[in-house]
């Protein structure tokens, strides 16, 4: 761990290839490191396992970098392999606040592994040691909850003892708090149980409880808040006693841990724990009872005697099961009744599992996969805003990067300018980071233990980011701030151009989000390419690579070296650039040579991961190269994504009219409406000229979207941005050479699955041609729903409601003859 107590997974002392021989001295610099790493790692565990209503100040993830350096090192060196090493215990201890007791049989951690590799490499030296395939060798898979081990002693079938795991040979004393938890039985139900059992598993607080559980706690706070404030104003600026905040939980691990160690049982009462058995330990059976043979039927026993056993377990034989167990709940980790950070994987047997024994440590017959870590800690190194296509002004963290849920992360969100007071981080701070699959990064808390007095507090920006505009809600009371400078600030001017890209608008392929960026705000990625420097990585550009020096980074403050980058850049002539766009009105003016000097920041990826360093790369002409002595040896020419583009843009001005009326972001005005609007007027023209009430009169628009229209037409440089499209080419009226017959006016008809001879859009268009409604869900009021492969719920829900449904050919017969026309519905 490094001095501002981040962790580096990289030994101070490269390990040796292979272990080295007894006899040889042990480098004084691999002890001073064993030692480090031995304290660190029991340090982590008491704070872990022992501390009630804290948070541990050593995530998971750095906890297992950690112990497994531990490893390396004593694999390269034996001798320090001492019998009091972290490696050859338990974790856990026993706090000093319950009495100690001493389990029947040792309580074992697991042996953690981290790829499937290892998983595999595990599997094979069990099979290997019993002698059998591992196609035909039986493993429970299970689910590895995150929560707090306990020990339930059941004698005569009645629950006499509850212990915490402890160090594995003395735990603590929690039978009181164990009593209170509702899914624990207190008697064992049926007609044989055991003389005495020792049942291991979990105690957890469940996913959804626990939400609740915080979300009370915070109201509370809240309203504890408004009473501390009222009690100020009445002292007249007296000192009064001010009620305390209740803690607010990180995760559900900490608080489950928390409430199990209370010392008064009735605070265990009031939270809802639950318990789910694993195993069992030390066991007398009743008189004549047999005992089962396998893991999975000592499940089953249990379940029978009313113990909460796992939903989630399964056999699974070889390794194409074991792989595709851990790859269904990498998926669905979340919709579990509680959080997991791993598979555990444990021979079936019983008879191997006592062939194959116990190390000092773990059970060789059971392993564990966990998962790649969700919750870190890393270092904030500022807090800066970004602007969203509305205006709105969020807060995020600009972090070290680090490694989370499978993706490194420089970025997350602190949501607004209160949102940052609540939660206490400041610049600077070591904070908990968390993600949960897709979910955005999300900044939980600063580790308070681990500030030096050197963090800032940060204050919310009184001007836009983008364009300096003062903020302000939107209306009083609002606790977001937003940028009233909806014309140019170039945030929302790189929404907006994204916004004509989309499907739904142009269906401009190359105008992806990456493009608009580029053409609107080519600097977007340059805080954390800045970031990535502060953390000692380069930046790629096309004159050579740029990386600050270690003893300049190391002689200041985490949050001053993002400032030294800054200045770094710009002593490398690397200064702001000028955007391409600062407005979509000269979007389809663009030509070759405005995209030629168009650079973006990317992060440098090898074999689809990020590597840490970044590069500035032009985004739309190829890279130029240069000789040593500095002159261009291959100039920069048109790439593809210039050449692409441009083509992409020119064929989009052919698009139809309703389509350039969704891409003008008008509000309300989606495709629905904006196809009745071009059907109805057909030109930009006459819809310009249309009163209110022409408007409003349009099926499918009404009074709302008629305003909304309106009220953009009365900006001037809206009107501006229909001129210059015009004036490029982009279609302002759509070419009708025949009317079509409207044998749908007054229907509404829902298209759902994948039709042969019409695109989705295309089948939309011909209803509304033909004076149709094309809908998008499905009510009593819906006239025809079309179906075709892989149609889903609507022609579920459409069968449900007797709306008449059609196939292909059955919606064609539809759109010549109209209803009249009896069309066959599918049976």
């Amino acid at each position: 761990m490094r001095e501002d107590g981040t962790v580096s997974t990289q030994s101070t002392t490269p390990a040796p290839h292979g272990p080295r021989d007894d006899a040889e001295a042990v480098p004084q610099e691999a002890r001073r490191r064993w030692e480090e790493l031995a304290e660190l790692v029991e340090r982590a565990r008491a704070a872990y396992y022992d501390a009630l209503d804290a948070e541990s100040t050593t995530s998971d993830a750095a906890y297992d970098a950690l112990y497994r350096e531990l490893e390396d090192l004593e694999a390269a060196w034996p001798q320090l392999r001492v019998p009091h090493s972290p490696t050859r215990s338990v974790g856990g201890g026993r706090a000093q606040a319950f009495s100690p007791v001493t389990h029947a049989e040792r309580m074992y951690s697991l042996q953690d592994v981290f790829s499937l590799e290892e998983v595999q490499e595990w599997a094979e030296r069990v099979c290997a040691d019993l002698g059998v395939a591992d196609a035909s060798l039986p493993m429970t898979a299970e689910v590895k909850i995150d929560g707090l081990a306990v020990a339930l002693t059941y004698t005569d079938g009645v629950l006499t003892r509850a212990a915490t795991r402890g160090d594995g040979t003395t735990g603590e004393d929690v039978t009181a708090n164990v009593r209170t938890i509702a899914s624990v039985p207190h008697r064992l139900s049926g007609d044989q149980v055991p003389s005495l059992i020792e049942v291991r598993g979990e105690v957890y607080f469940p996913v959804e409880a626990f939400a609740r559980f915080n979300r009370e706690r915070q109201e509370d706070n809240a309203r504890r808040e408004a009473r501390n404030r009222a009690l100020e104003e009445q002292g007249g600026g007296k000192r009064v006693r001010k009620e305390a905040m209740l803690q607010v939980f990180a995760n559900p691990r900490n608080a489950a841990a928390g409430s199990l160690r209370q010392k008064d049982p009735a605070i265990t009462a009031s939270r809802p724990l639950a318990f789910i058995a694993h195993g069992i330990g030390a066991y007398t059976p009743a008189p004549g009872e047999q005992l089962p043979a396998l893991q999975h039927e000592w499940y089953e026993l249990l379940a029978g005697w009313g113990l909460p056993v796992s939903p989630y377990n399964a056999l699974v034989v070889g390794r194409a099961e074991r792989e595709a167990y851990i790859e269904r709940y990498a998926e669905h980790r979340h919709d579990l009744i509680h959080e997991i950070d791993g598979i555990v994987f444990k021979i079936d047997a019983r008879d191997q599992q006592g062939r194959l024994g116990y190390t000092s440590r773990v059970p060789r017959w059971a392993t564990a996969y966990k998962y790649p870590p969700e919750e870190v800690h890393t270092r904030l190194l500022d807090i800066d805003v970004q602007v969203g296509r509305t205006g709105r002004v969020t807060p995020f963290g600009i972090m070290e990067p680090v490694l989370v849920a499978g993706s490194t992360v420089a970025r997350a969100t602190l949501h607004n300018a209160e949102e940052v007071t609540r939660k206490g981080v400041r610049i600077g701070d070591l904070v908990v980071l968390r993600k949960a699959g897709d979910v955005i990064p999300e900044i939980v808390g600063p580790v308070v233990e681990a500030r030096d007095g050197s963090e800032r507090v940060f204050v919310m920006p009184a001007a836009c980011p983008s364009c300096g505009t003062p903020l302000a809600p939107a209306k009083e009371g609002d606790v977001d701030l937003r940028c009233p400078n909806t014309r140019s600030c170039p945030a929302q001017v790189t929404e907006r151009v994204a916004h004509v890209g989309s499907r739904g608008a142009l269906d401009v392929e190359g105008l992806g989000d990456e493009a608009a960026a580029a053409l609107t705000q080519p600097d977007a990625g340059q805080e954390e390419a800045l970031a990535a420097l502060a953390a000692g990585r380069y930046l790629e550009t096309e004159r050579g690579r740029i990386r600050l020096r270690t003893k300049d980074l190391e002689s200041l403050a985490p949050a001053q070296r993002l400032g030294l980058a800054r200045t770094y850049l710009e002593e490398h002539g690397i200064g702001e650039q000028e955007p391409v766009l600062t407005g979509e009105a000269g979007l389809f003016e663009l030509s070759e040579d405005d995209l030629a000097e168009v650079f973006v920041y990317q992060s440098v990826r090898r074999r689809g991961e990020a590597t840490g360093d970044w590069r500035l790369a032009r985004f739309f002409w190829t890279k130029q190269t240069y000789t040593p002595d500095g002159d261009v040896k291959k100039a920069s020419v048109p790439g593809k994504n210039a050449t692409a583009v441009l083509a992409q843009l020119e064929a989009a001005k052919a698009q139809p009219l309703w389509r350039v009326l969704v891409a003008l972001s008008v509000r309300h005005v989606g495709p629905t409406a904006a196809r009745a609007l071009a059907a109805r007027f057909g030109s930009l023209e006459a819809l310009r000229q249309a009163s209110l009430d022409e408007l409003s009169q349009v099926d499918g628009v009404g009074p709302t979207i008629a305003a909304a229209w309106q009220e953009w037409l009365e900006v001037d440089w809206h009107r501006e941005i229909l001129d210059r499209w015009a004036a490029a080419g982009v279609r302002t009226q759509d070419e009708v050479t025949t009317t079509a017959p409207q044998t749908l006016a007054g229907l509404s008809v829902v298209v759902t699955g994948t039709l042969e001879h019409f695109t989705r859009e295309g089948a939309k268009e011909a209803i509304v041609a033909r004076g149709g409604k094309a809908a998008g869900s499905v009510s009593k009021r819906t006239s025809y729903v079309v179906v075709g492969a892989n149609a889903g719920s609507k022609e579920t829900k459409a069968r449900e409601l007797g709306v008449p449904v059609l196939d292909e050919e059955g919606f064609r017969a539809l759109l010549e003859h109209g209803p009249a026309a009896d069309p066959e519905q599918e049976d």
